[in-house]
């Protein structure tokens, strides 16, 4: 149901009180006025700047009304039906007085034609006002709303387009996630710099983008340069992942497969979990959105669940995409106990939505602590599958050095990675990239280049975390063991996988190796 139509909905069923919960007070008054007009109600608008106008509907004689109760006992006098919008009213909440004269109206509208829309950015409203109000939000603009915008700016005089109807499409997809507002200035700064719109302003539209989506707190895009040849190993992951490369195509939906919903990954801290996160991204050319979940968290009451609300709804704007939530379980760490529940309720709204959503972002959940992920989390319909990344094998081992290798500019070849693999024994993806660094080190100390010898010692003088922390390894390890998780590597996947993985690299010439 479209915004319009579900507030048509709440006024011809009589609802004294709505919240229309958006930061686009602009928008929310216009589509208000629209609909307004064309159902033939009045409308009126206040502030305490201006005090009453009138929106829709035929001259009238309004009160001077400059205060909130003035306004309220306004409406309450007058025997014009109608909707009242009122604009910033959520400020004056905090009053007592105001707060009771605005549940005494609401009581009294239920048997009339009156009903008040407050404008609003946040869902929280007053414990007193939860009865009597109902919320609805104002969705983020769709594509052909973004393309009144463009089309909007292009008929300006002065301004060209050589765009393909596909590069437009693409600019628009670019700003989806983006308010009316922050398109128009956007769209405003890619044309002003020569005048016309052209395929390269894609990248700047992108570029605007990314700053805009960080002031939200919480989420920050990543770019998604990241290739299955960039991540060694993995084999049964890549596979998994290749087969659902096409999950968000209309061909996927014309064909009845159900929405993806994502992945969690779970394993030993270095193993490349949000390396996978960001090659999931990069093997479906989505975007790339990571939910900080400590930055989820304020100070003010409600304030971090206001915050966890927007970022998913932002999210969802943006789709489809590639959410990443590293390190899911400090949503429930976070408070240790003592956050008055604040913690519980933004896993269980995280948990909710990851259920209940319809728009296509495909979720992908680290964790590194199991023992504080509850059961619920990791049952089917949140997540597709969940995957263990355990030690690499010997064949991964070598696999990860010739891509960390290839990433410093050396051919492979010219190194023994029998030898590293065999030398780098309960190794982690992580702990091998640094016995490379750290052997680059001591090669440029000696104005030389580094050897597989180099690379031989470092591994030797580094303490792999399976030493430094066997217990919780095991722990670990144990949780797979025990057939809780699918790995996320051939060697430990079954002859299943394995027999499915080769069938898929004969198919595939270019992804036959370990890399891919």
């Amino acid at each position: 149901m479209t915004f319009e139509r579900e507030l048509d909905v709440f006024l011809r069923a009589r609802y004294p009180l709505v919240a229309v919960v958006t930061i686009e007070e602009e928008r929310a008054v216009e589509s208000i006025r629209e609909l307004c007009s064309r159902t033939r109600r009045k409308c009126f608008a206040w502030d305490v700047a201006d005090g009453f106008a009138v929106l829709v509907g035929e001259d009238e004689i309004l009160p001077r009304a400059k205060t909130p109760i003035d306004a309220l006992d306004a409406i309450a006098r007058t025997d014009t039906r109608g909707v009242f919008v009122l604009r910033d009213f959520h400020l004056h909440w905090e009053d007592a007085p105001v707060r009771r004269k605005l549940r005494n109206l609401a009581q009294r509208l239920k048997y009339t034609r009156k009903s008040i829309l407050v404008v609003t950015p946040s869902a929280a409203v007053p414990l007193e006002l939860k009865d009597d109000m109902v919320a609805i939000e104002l969705p983020p603009p769709d594509l052909p709303m973004l393309d009144k915008v463009l089309t909007r700016l292009l008929r300006a005089p002065g301004v060209s387009t050589d765009m393909t109807s596909e590069e437009h499409d693409r600019l628009l997809g670019a700003a989806k996630g983006l308010t009316a507002s922050q398109a128009q200035r956007v769209f405003a700064m890619a044309i002003v710099r020569d005048g016309r719109l052209q395929a390269e302003d894609v990248k700047l539209v992108s570029q605007q983008k990314k700053l805009i989506i960080r002031e939200s707190q919480a989420l920050e895009f990543y770019p998604t340069e990241e290739a299955p040849r960039d991540v060694g190993g993995l084999d049964a992951l890549k596979r998994w992942l290749r087969q659902r490369r096409r999950a968000f195509s209309r061909e996927a939906e014309a064909y009845g497969l159900p929405p993806l919903r994502g992945i969690a990954l779970i394993g030993i801290p270095g193993t490349g979990k949000s390396l996978c996160a960001k090659m999931i991204a990069g093997e479906w050319y989505l975007p790339l959105i990571r939910l900080d979940v400590g930055s989820l968290f304020g100070s003010m009451m409600g304030e971090s669940e206001e915050r966890a609300r927007k970022a998913l709804k932002l999210a969802e704007a943006v789709a489809p995409c590639v959410l990443w939530i590293d390190e899911i379980e400090k949503a429930l760490a976070h408070g240790g106990g003592g956050d008055s529940g604040v913690s519980t309720r933004i896993f269980g709204s995280i948990l909710t939505w990851m259920q209940e959503k319809t728009a296509p972002v495909f979720v992908v959940a680290t964790a590194n602590d199991i023992a504080k992920l509850p059961p619920e989390l990791l049952r089917r319909g949140r997540f597709d599958e969940v995957f263990f990344l355990d030690l690499p094998s010997p064949a991964e081992r070598a696999a990860i050095f010739a891509v960390h290798l290839r990433k410093r500019g050396r051919d492979p070849a010219a190194y023994d990675l029998d030898a590293l693999a065999a030398a780098s024994a309960d190794h982690v993806g992580a702990e091998i990239e640094q016995a490379i660094t750290d052997a680059m080190y001591a090669a440029f100390d000696e104005n030389r280049e580094f050897t597989t010898d180099d690379v031989l010692r470092a591994c030797r003088r580094l303490v792999p975390l399976v030493v430094s922390q066997k217990e919780n390894i095991a722990g670990l390890r144990r949780w797979l063991e025990e057939g809780r998780a699918r790995s996320a590597s051939l060697g430990r996947a079954g002859a299943a996988d394995a027999a499915e993985t080769s069938a898929a690299s004969d198919t595939s010439p270019d992804r036959q190796s370990p890399l891919s």
